[in-house]
């Protein structure tokens, strides 16, 4: 699901029992190093933004970021809250499950609101 877009940056959410978003710039780059510095430089505030919101709003034990691209082959950017009792947890979300989980988390709906807010007053 669509949650924020402008011009340059667009962000999805990731079906998961934990937080998870995907942050893609519109044009297509393959590698980071490819896509224009001030684009960049944009792309890793608005994750900032992303994270911060993330944090202060879950209260994670941890934030994942991943940016792997190789089935996707472009640059977007994984961006995870991670709880000592999600199902993976201490392993990557692409890992081993080692439990079932019973997270109990606040409103999926209010922190996308956050951050749709927090980005567009950037």
């Amino acid at each position: 699901m669509l949650i924020y877009e402008d011009s340059e940056i667009y962000i999805e959410t990731h079906e998961s029992e934990i937080p998870w978003l995907k942050i893609f710039t519109k044009e297509p780059y393959k590698e980071l190093g490819d896509i224009p510095k001030e684009l960049r430089k944009r792309l890793w505030s608005v994750y900032d933004v992303v994270e911060y919101e993330m944090k202060h709003y879950y209260h994670p034990k941890k934030i994942n970021m991943a940016s792997f691209a190789n089935i996707l082959p472009r640059v977007h950017i994984h961006v995870m809250a991670r709880f000592e009792k999600d199902s993976y947890f201490p392993n990557p979300m692409w890992g081993e499950k080692l439990r079932d989980s019973d997270l109990h988390l606040p409103n999926e709906d209010d922190f996308h609101k956050r951050v749709f807010n927090a980005l567009s007053i950037m």
